[in-house]
């Protein structure tokens, strides 16, 4: 019996040696790994690829400064907004934008504590990309206030003047969400860069490049006290990620869920905005990994392999969105309620029905490619598919406010919405500053951990 448990608990681990060599460089050692992701930031000069999309992204967050100047100086009439849409394209982008940050406090924390090996080469990056994405996000409540320079009264200050936030408003939700979503995401990011920031301290050959690395690996280096440390935090820091990630999203959809409005009252919405962040994250993650890798000629350490995995989790997810999508229009017609039907009814058939079917496109049909082995290894599909899933999700964020707000209860306030010119330019404004900010980002910092991948190569005795 004991020989059957050892025989079967040594192939248990030869098998995991085996999975985890897929997404390891083959004939790489530890000190080429090292200079394959430190050498593209301390040695290698700006190209004239980065220098074209640092200057479009530079415009692009001038659009969006000039933007929200003119918003705090004119008001948030100069969006599309009206009695009954007045959410508009703020929100939407809101949910939008925490949904993508989602991904990567999810890759870092629950596929760590699974031990999912294929996270290594892209969880540096997609930790980065949580805190730009949640950063813009917490913009876009912050403006739609209409008075943006009293923010501060959505935070729990002491009863000094007999007032007090309300408890009952989603802003005040939104306000815990991102700022405990934003804090925790910078810490863990910052946590599990300290060993990589100590090897471009010790690898610089700058004065001031080093002083400055040197500040930020807070003195690292590399004791069996410094690891032991470090391994009890990291892996705590990941036990909290969890929850958070869960928790985060489902505060967003509680937004909706508390909400009277038909297509809104309902107790699905926190799991399916959930799976719904991780859709479009991951979707990034994807377009982000394709880049960096080209960008940086990282091909040995972000294999197809990496793509592979990320392509079955989005196979995965637009499944459940198509069943969270088939739940919301079968309890509207079992619930024989007159006003969410006829929302359904004007989902498919109304003024935005061809935007409908759209996002049904996007989430719920092209992924279904991914089904095939030689979708999810190809690049070129993977990127056109992830960028339409992103569009397919904005979309929904989009339609989930303007068709129920211009199909509520009462018809006499029936209203469509029409974004303006503002609405689109603060969009692609943030798209450009989330650019510009990952741009600078692959400039200073190494994209992939370093210290994750010598561990694993030591693991499997590479």
């Amino acid at each position: 019996m004991t020989a059957t448990a050892t025989e079967f608990h040594d192939r248990r681990a030869d098998e995991a040696r085996e999975t985890a060599r897929r997404y390891l460089p083959t004939g790489m050692r530890p000190d080429r790994i090292t200079a394959a992701v430190a050498d593209p930031v301390l040695e290698r000069r700006f190209g004239r690829l980065w220098w074209t999309a640092f200057l479009v992204s530079s415009t692009l967050t001038l659009v969006m400064i000039a933007s929200l100047i003119w918003l705090v100086r004119e008001g948030v009439g100069i969006w599309g907004i009206n009695t009954t849409n007045v959410w508009g394209f703020a929100i939407a982008n809101y949910v939008w934008w925490i949904g993508i940050g989602n991904a990567g406090t999810l890759i870092s924390s629950m596929l760590l504590l699974t031990r999912q090996r294929w996270r290594t080469s892209i969880s540096r990056f997609a930790e980065a990309m949580t805190l730009f994405a949640a950063a813009i996000a917490g913009l876009f409540p912050i403006f739609h206030l209409g008075r943006p320079w009293l923010f501060y009264w959505l935070v729990p200050y002491p009863d000094t003047m007999d007032l007090m936030p309300q408890w009952r408003s989603p802003l005040v939700w939104d306000f815990f969400a991102i700022a405990s979503y934003l804090i925790f995401s910078l810490l863990f990011w910052y946590t599990g860069a300290l060993p990589d920031l100590a090897t471009m301290r010790d690898r610089a050959r700058n004065g001031i490049a080093r002083r400055i690395y040197g500040a930020f690996a807070l003195g690292w280096r590399g004791s069996a006290r410094h690891w032991h440390h470090y391994e009890a935090f990291y892996r705590a820091m990941a036990a909290l990620g969890v929850p958070l990630v869960v928790s985060v999203h489902s505060v967003v959809g509680m937004d909706f869920a508390a909400g009277l409005m038909p297509g809104w009252n309902e107790s699905i919405f926190p799991p399916y905005f959930v799976v719904g962040a991780m859709f479009s994250g991951f979707a990034m993650v994807v377009v982000l990994a394709a880049l960096i890798r080209r960008g940086l000629g990282l091909h040995r350490l972000i294999s197809l392999d990496h793509f592979d995995a990320m392509a079955r989790i989005l196979l995965f997810a637009s499944l459940v969105m198509s069943l969270s999508y088939a739940t919301e229009w079968f309890f509207a017609w079992y619930s024989g309620d007159h006003a969410e039907r006829l929302l359904v009814r004007f989902e498919f058939a109304g003024l935005y029905a061809p935007l409908y079917w759209t996002m049904i496109l996007c989430n719920c049909i092209v992924p279904l490619a991914f089904v095939l082995r030689a979708a999810r290894r190809s690049l070129p599909v993977l990127i056109g598919v992830a960028v339409l899933i992103n569009v397919g999700m904005w979309l929904e964020r989009i339609l989930i406010i303007t068709e129920t707000l211009s199909r509520g209860h009462l018809p006499s306030q029936w209203r469509t919405y029409a974004p303006t010119i503002w609405d689109w330019l603060l969009l692609l404004g943030t798209l450009g500053f989330f650019a510009w900010m990952f741009l600078i980002f692959v400039r200073l910092v190494p994209s992939v951990s370093m210290h994750e991948m010598k561990a694993r190569l030591r693991e499997v005795g590479a």
